[in-house]
């Protein structure tokens, strides 16, 4: 069994972010009811002063625009302040998303390091323990560096290591990733390619990070069966376009733009077992950004699949 001692860092964590939580939203309410006060207030105030003052029309006019001046100032200090309560609360849910990503696989890790310290255990056993810790350890590796990646994209603004890339080789490489991580069978991620040799100028571990993160999401978020279709094609004007379909968990059509957000989570995945930080399609639509492209998803709605759709500018010259 997994010591007490070992959760008691992580209950106090989420006692502390808990009460963070409450507390802002304490201040948010008292600030949010400040707010509407005044403007009624002001509104009072200035309605007030006009019917007591008719016939003084400079100071009517001076009323008016300083009444103005005050509404917009309130107007805006409200926007502000809505638009703070919704970052804190996405910052809130990321740290709890984090906090459960690292402690399930370090809770999982040290459950089978005990095992193996404390009971003999037979060689094949001993592998299959070996597997699961190997695998929570790549979880906690790709966590790390998700928050990495999101830290570091604003700070790099350009491309680093600038290669000629063959889209489908690199396609099949990250296909090979999620089939080893997910133990996929080799016929439930398919690949078609309608073009040879479709290349892009790029960085190829940024560009790995991109479809790898599709696909990652596309196994996590699916539903009984997993099947995941990509499609590599030529366009005009010497771009590709790799998409990526799903039979998921879809995404309705608000939530569609605002899912490439820092921290952003749709409500329907936020619902699902499947955890996640909320940096993964913000990293992805960044990286394609860099590289000139564009990414967008289409989905029927919530049950019916998602396809996310990449486009990225050709080398010139290719056919």
């Amino acid at each position: 069994m997994i010591t007490t001692g070992f959760h008691f860092p992580f209950c106090i964590l989420h006692f502390a972010l808990s009460m963070r939580v409450a507390s802002r939203r304490k201040a948010a309410i008292f600030f949010l009811a400040f707010g509407i006060c005044l403007v009624a207030l002001a509104v009072a105030l200035n309605v007030g002063w006009i019917l007591l003052n008719l016939q003084q029309i400079a100071l009517l006019v001076f009323g008016i625009i300083f009444f103005a001046v005050i509404i917009t100032g309130l107007v805006l200090n409200t926007i502000f302040l809505v638009r703070e309560i919704r970052r804190n609360e996405q910052h809130d849910a990321f740290l709890n998303a984090v906090t459960h990503e690292l402690k399930t696989p370090i809770a999982s890790i040290q459950l089978y390091l005990q095992t193996l310290k404390k009971r003999d255990v037979t060689e094949a056993k001993r592998q299959e323990f070996y597997d699961v810790m190997l695998s929570d350890s790549n979880r906690l590796l790709n966590t790390v560096e998700q928050v990495l990646q999101a830290s570091g994209t604003r700070e790099r603004a350009r491309l680093l290591n600038i290669t000629e890339i063959e889209l489908g080789g690199l396609l099949r490489e990250s296909i090979r990733i999620i089939q080893t991580r997910y133990n996929l069978n080799e016929s439930v991620i398919e690949l078609t390619e309608t073009a040879d040799e479709v290349k892009v100028s790029g960085d190829n571990a940024e560009l790995q990070t991109v479809f790898t993160n599709l696909l990652d999401n596309a196994v996590k978020y699916s539903r009984t069966e997993v099947k995941v279709l990509i499609k590599l094609e030529r366009l005009p004007k010497n771009r590709a376009e790799i998409r990526i379909k799903d039979n998921g968990v879809g995404i309705s059509p608000n939530e569609r733009k605002r899912i490439f957000k820092r921290f952003y989570r749709a409500p329907n995945l936020s619902t699902q077992k499947a955890k996640g930080t909320g940096l993964g399609l913000y990293i992805v639509r960044s990286i394609v950004k860099k590289h000139k492209g564009k990414i967008f998803v289409e989905s029927d709605g919530e049950g019916k699949g998602s396809t996310f759709i990449v486009q990225l500018p050709q080398i010139k010259g290719e056919l």
